[in-house]
C-alpha cells in the first residue's frame, strides 16, 4: 500500500475524479443490480434498466466461428504506447470487478476502426472456479475461464464518455480471452504475477493501489496475435447496457498459470464489510438478432480468384486453336 504523501495525494486525486467522471463501463447507472443473485441478475436487466438493457444489439455473444464473414477491411491494428512501462497507474476494486487506469496517450487506431481510439481502462471479468468459467463472451459455445477488456473512447470527443455511450461507435472494445497454460507451472507469466499481487491490497469494494512495478499492456497480452479477430457491433455488458461499443474480440488466448487465475476469485470481496467474495462476475449470452459477425478475409482469397480468371482465358484460347 502506499506510504508517502505524494502517494496518498495521488489516489485523493484519483477517487475525486472517479466520483466526478461518469463510469464508462456501466454508464453511470443508477440501478442496483448485479449479475447472477436471482432478485438483480442480468436476466432482470431489461426489466430493472429498460432504456438499453432490452435492445437489439446487446453484448456479450456467443460467436459462430464458421459463420464470421471475411472483411478486408479488418486490418492491422496500430497500439500506442502498449509497451510503455508506465501505462498503468492504478488498479481499484469496483465492488463489480477489478479495474486498471491507463496513463495518457495510450491509444489504439486501424483495425478498421473510423479513427483514433484512447485507450481509459482495463478490467477482467471471471468466473468461479474450474467448474464455473467466467468469460463474457463464447465462441462455438465454449466459456474460458476469464476475459479481459480494454476500453477505448473515440479520440475526437476528448474522453467525454456521456457523449460516447449517444455514438454508436463512441467505444471500441478489445476482448480478450484468458485460459490456464498447460503444464503445472505457477507464477507465469511474471507480468501476470505482477499484477495479480496488487490484489491483496485491494481486497475491498473501493480500494485504490498505485501500480509501481514496471510492467506494459504488451506484457500482458504476450502470445496474442492481434492481427487475428472477430469484430461486430454491440453494447456495454452492465447496466445501462448502451449500445455504442465496437467490440473487437481477439481469437488468440492470453495463457496464464491456474494459481493466478485462482487468486481473482479467492481475494477480492464485493463490499468493504462482508467476507463474501467477488465471483462470477460476468453476463449471460445475448441473442445476436441478425447481426454479422466478422473476422479477416481468408488468404489467398484474391490470388485464387485471380488464379481462376486466367485459367479460365487458357481454356477459351485453346478453345480457339483448336478450330
Amino acid at each position: 500500500m502506499p506510504n508517502t504523501l505524494m502517494d496518498s495525494c495521488q489516489i485523493i486525486v484519483v477517487l475525486i475524479a472517479s466520483t466526478l467522471l461518469p463510469t464508462v463501463y456501466g454508464a453511470a447507472s443508477s440501478v442496483a443490480w448485479c449479475y447472477h443473485d436471482s432478485n438483480c441478475s442480468y436476466t432482470t436487466w431489461p426489466t430493472i434498466a429498460t432504456k438499453y438493457c432490452n435492445g437489439s444489439s446487446q453484448s456479450p455473444i456467443d460467436i459462430v466461428s464458421a459463420s464470421a464473414k471475411g472483411d478486408s477491411k479488418l486490418t492491422s491494428f496500430t497500439f500506442t504506447k502498449f509497451g510503455d512501462n508506465s501505462s498503468m497507474t492504478h488498479i481499484k476494486n469496483k465492488g463489480k470487478t477489478v479495474q486498471v487506469e491507463l496513463a495518457s496517450g495510450v491509444q489504439v487506431s486501424g483495425g478498421g476502426l473510423t479513427e483514433t481510439y484512447d485507450s481509459l481502462q482495463f478490467h477482467l471479468h471471471w468466473g468461479n472456479g474450474s467448474s464455473s468459467l467466467g468469460s463474457e463472451h463464447t465462441v462455438d459455445g465454449k466459456r474460458f475461464p476469464m476475459e479481459l477488456h480494454i476500453v477505448n473512447v473515440k479520440s475526437s470527443l476528448n474522453k467525454n464518455t456521456t457523449l460516447a455511450v449517444q455514438d454508436p461507435a463512441g467505444l471500441a472494445a478489445l476482448g480478450f480471452f484468458i485460459e490456464a497454460a498447460s503444464g503445472n507451472g505457477t507464477g507465469t507469466p511474471a507480468s501476470w504475477k505482477t499484477l495479480t499481487s496488487y490484489l491483496t491490497t485491494i481486497t475491498k469494494n473501493g480500494d485504490i493501489s498505485n501500480i509501481t512495478s514496471g510492467i506494459s499492456l504488451d506484457d500482458l497480452l504476450t502470445g496474442v496475435d492481434r492481427t487475428k479477430y472477430y469484430r461486430y457491433q454491440g453494447s456495454l455488458t452492465t447496466p445501462n447496457c448502451n449500445e455504442a461499443v465496437v467490440w473487437t474480440v481477439f481469437k488468440d488466448t492470453i495463457k496464464i498459470s491456474q494459481d493466478l487465475i485462482n487468486q481473482f476469485y479467492t481475494t477480492v470481496h464485493i463490499d468493504n464489510t462482508s467476507t463474501t467474495l467477488m465471483v462470477n462476475t460476468f453476463r449471460g449470452i445475448q441473442p445476436t438478432n441478425g447481426r454479422v459477425v466478422t473476422t479477416q478475409a481468408a488468404s489467398g482469397a484474391g490470388s485464387t480468384s485471380g488464379s481462376s480468371y486466367l485459367l479460365g482465358l487458357m481454356s477459351l484460347l485453346a478453345f480457339l486453336l483448336r478450330r
